[in-house]
């Protein structure tokens, strides 16, 4: 009997406690997400997804009420397990993407698709969502993203046309390679005066690698690669619109179409930029920015294949017209009549680049592939009245075959790079028998290079990789390489990189000061390849907490040159280029702090503190001095913080620190130089910026939003020599235009709008 009772006792309870299964999956926006992780807040419970990103959980929902799911990369959610709206049996979440991108896959470290955090060789990673939310996406290009990218910079080569190229740790934009989709087809000349060409419309991802990576990418990965991964066409809306406005009268337009012939996808991109605007608030006759007319066409496409193997072709043309000077050679576009003008002072860019590169997989064999390219950059310029005129082509091809024997990953590889260079200076011409002729540079590059990824275990994976590579003028050249990557924990990794770099110098397509100004150029002999040997030690720690998720991330970083090439600016009348009998090295430490919180709020601060030296012999006395425009000391500091799941306010600022500048003097109203340089360091300066996004319904947004808020400009003009009364404004001997160091254009709002209309019609 009383078994009896014991039974009816529990009746209630059992009815009270009835287990519930609850069955769903886990997905992002461009699909699912294998193995995310599942739990029970407040027990023990949890489970984690299988590779189709489906779970089946059995649950109390008397005792479990708040199901937390996460997934590296993405912003974690709890779920309310009471909420009638909830079909328990067919539960789909969607996980938003992290503007952080913490777990994104990479291929620029390796060659191959690899985590980020599963990566030996590190790599940051800048999203187009983290684009997006700080930048106005009609707008932005790859040198106003690189904001984004901790320890480089923006580097202004001329204070008129504000020509510009990218800084790594301190060292020079043409230590910098940059790649499309792994692809090194932007040669010198394009380093200078190409980069502005990419729009923001065609990025899906910027990955970037700092030091050494000469044994993937040859010359020029001297201090790190930029790695530009264009959008898949099958992930983006069948027709994309962005049309964007400013108060410095530019405006851009964006339009991209998706189409498909069958199970093939093309991506189809044209991008229009124009400004006419004459400010001159220094006071110094010339505009404070450029004017110019900009168009771009992008076409991909994904092409199917039975075999599943990947064809890619892709290509792209860019016309710049850039222009700037005093105010008369601006106005009612003059320019167009009076370039080379010799007492109307302007300075006038036409660009045009074509760009055709892709991948095909091989169908006989797996991990057998080519990556290829081609690309023609021709230039007509006219410096007041020096003309310059340059064209360069680049054919490149690389053939990689991947194998897998135990624990080992080789890569093999075998290129072929053919640079053509022609302009209308000495640095193609040669005296044959007292006759100056003209005589074009052709460097053909073939190169070999194998590579071995060994995982003696799970805490620990190794690289080894050795290149070679033939140039007609220097032989061989070699370009080892080493990472290292420990994993004492599943969440903290170490990473030690050591690699040497080589860079083969084409002098007059990367200084831009050897023909805007008046300075003589003089190269004292003939200039070496530098090398360098670089070290990088990183620590990044990923953590969950303080209602949120987030990295520590640290670098280490040290580079070794020798043959360094360093321009002597200290003669007010001269460029003097030789190799250093000294050396020259970048060291320092760099750090960044990235968080999101649950309701989505997130921040990046992040700091960068390098010393940037190069050292000189005279009489055995070794003297040091500071590399000029190389800030010992930046920052920044991004925020964004959603309002509602529709709007957010998202703000930007960087800090940039002192920095060594080139010794000018100023000219007074009587033509007399001063014997007093101006300041040959600058002072710190900060840019800040706000960007608020709104999205209206499924299809349409808004962006708008203020650039440079606290009206930062540049104190001194960049110029010198421009009040000389004995010449026109532009043409005194001693007009100079390398002192530009930081933004001359102040203050500047923005509104754009965006379409995106999908296939299905919905987002």
């Amino acid at each position: 009997m009383k078994y009896f009772f014991i039974f009816l006792f529990l009746i209630p309870i059992y009815a009270y406690s009835q287990v519930t299964e609850i069955k769903g999956s886990v997905n992002s926006e461009f699909g699912v997400l294998s193995y995310a992780s599942l739990s029970i807040l407040d027990s023990d419970l949890g489970i984690i997804a299988d590779e189709k990103g489906e779970f089946n959980l059995q649950l109390d929902l008397s005792i479990h009420k708040t199901l937390f799911v996460s997934f590296l990369g993405h912003i974690s959610q709890k779920i309310s397990l009471n909420n009638p709206l909830f079909d328990l049996k067919n539960l789909l979440i969607v996980l938003e993407e992290d503007i952080n991108g913490l777990n994104e896959v990479v291929v620029t470290g390796t060659l191959k698709d690899e985590y980020v955090t599963e990566s030996p060789v590190k790599v940051n990673v800048i999203t187009s969502k983290k684009i997006n939310s700080f930048l106005p996406s009609g707008g932005a290009n790859i040198t106003e993203i690189v904001q984004l990218i901790n320890g480089a910079q923006e580097v202004i080569a001329c204070g008129v046309c504000y020509t510009n190229s990218i800084s790594i740790n301190g060292l020079e934009g043409p230590y910098t390679s940059l790649l499309l989709d792994g692809i090194p087809m932007y040669g010198n000349l394009a380093s200078v005066y190409g980069l502005n060409g990419i729009p923001n419309m065609i990025i899906d991802r910027l990955e970037i690698v700092k030091g050494p990576s000469s044994t993937l990418y040859g010359s020029e990965a001297v201090a790190g690669v930029i790695n530009i991964i264009t959008k898949n066409p099958k992930d983006q809306p069948f027709l994309s619109l962005d049309v964007q406005g400013t108060s410095h009268k530019e405006s851009f337009v964006n339009l991209a179409l998706t189409p498909n012939i069958g199970k093939s996808y093309g991506y189809f991109g044209v991008n229009w930029d124009r400004k006419s605007d004459y400010d001159d608030y220094n006071n110094d006759g010339f505009g404070d920015d450029i004017n110019l007319s900009r168009f771009s066409i992008f076409n991909k496409w994904n092409i199917y294949r039975e075999s599943k193997k990947e064809f890619i072709i892709s290509a792209r043309y860019y016309f710049e017209d850039r222009r700037n000077g005093v105010r008369e050679y601006l106005s009612n576009n003059n320019y167009k009549k009076i370039r080379g003008d010799n007492k109307v002072y302007g300075e006038s860019i036409y660009t045009n680049r074509f760009e055709l590169f892709g991948k095909y997989e091989f169908a006989f064999t797996d991990g057998f592939e080519v990556n290829y390219s081609y690309s023609k950059h021709d230039q007509n310029s006219y410096y007041g009245s020096d003309y310059y005129q340059a064209n360069q082509t680049i054919f490149f091809s690389q053939f990689t075959l991947d194998r897998n024997y135990g624990n080992h990953d080789l890569l093999f590889g075998a290129s072929v790079k053919n640079n053509l260079y022609d302009d209308n200076t000495i640095a193609t011409q040669s005296v044959i028998n007292g006759t100056i002729i003209n005589k074009s540079s052709n460097q053909l590059i073939p190169g070999l290079l194998i590579q071995d990824q060994y995982k003696p275990s799970k805490k620990i994976s190794l690289i080894g990789g050795f290149r070679i590579d033939h140039f007609n003028e220097h032989g061989f050249i070699y370009a080892p390489s080493f990472h290292l990557k420990y994993n004492p924990g599943e969440w903290l990794s170490f990473r030690l990189n050591a690699g040497t770099g080589f860079r083969i110098v084409n002098l007059f397509t990367e200084d831009h000061a050897f023909i805007t100004g008046q300075r003589e150029v003089k190269i004292l002999e003939n200039l070496k390849p530098e090398e360098s040997k670089s070290l990088i030690f990183n620590a990044n720690y990923i953590y969950t907490g303080l209602n949120g998720s987030g990295n520590i991330d640290l670098d280490l970083f040290y580079t070794y040159f020798s043959n360094k090439i360093i321009p002597n600016y200290d003669n007010q009348n001269f460029i003097i280029y030789q190799n250093s009998d000294g050396h020259a090295y970048s060291k320092g430490i760099s750090g960044a702090l990235n968080h999101t919180f649950l309701n989505g709020i997130a921040f990046s601060l992040t700091f960068n503190h390098q010393i940037v030296r190069y050292t000189e012999i005279e009489n055995n006395i070794e003297s040091f001095f500071d590399m000029m425009h190389s800030p010992k000391w930046s920052g920044g500091f991004n925020l964004k913080f959603p309002i509602n799941k529709k709007w957010s306010v998202n703000s930007s600022s960087n800090y940039v620190g002192l920095m060594k500048l080139p010794t000018v003097f100023e000219m007074n109203d009587s033509g007399d130089i001063s014997s007093v340089a101006r300041p040959t360091k600058s002072k710190p300066f900060s840019i800040h910026n706000v960007n608020i996004n709104g999205i209206l319904n499924n299809q349409n947004e808004i962006y708008f939003g203020m650039l440079n808020i606290f009206n930062f400009r540049q104190k001194e003009s960049p110029l010198v020599g421009y009040n000389d009364p004995n010449s026109f404004k532009g043409f005194s001997p001693y007009f100079d235009t390398s002192y530009a160091y930081a933004p001359n254009h102040g203050r500047e709002i923005f509104v754009g709008y965006r379409l995106n209309i999908f296939r299905d019609n919905k987002r």
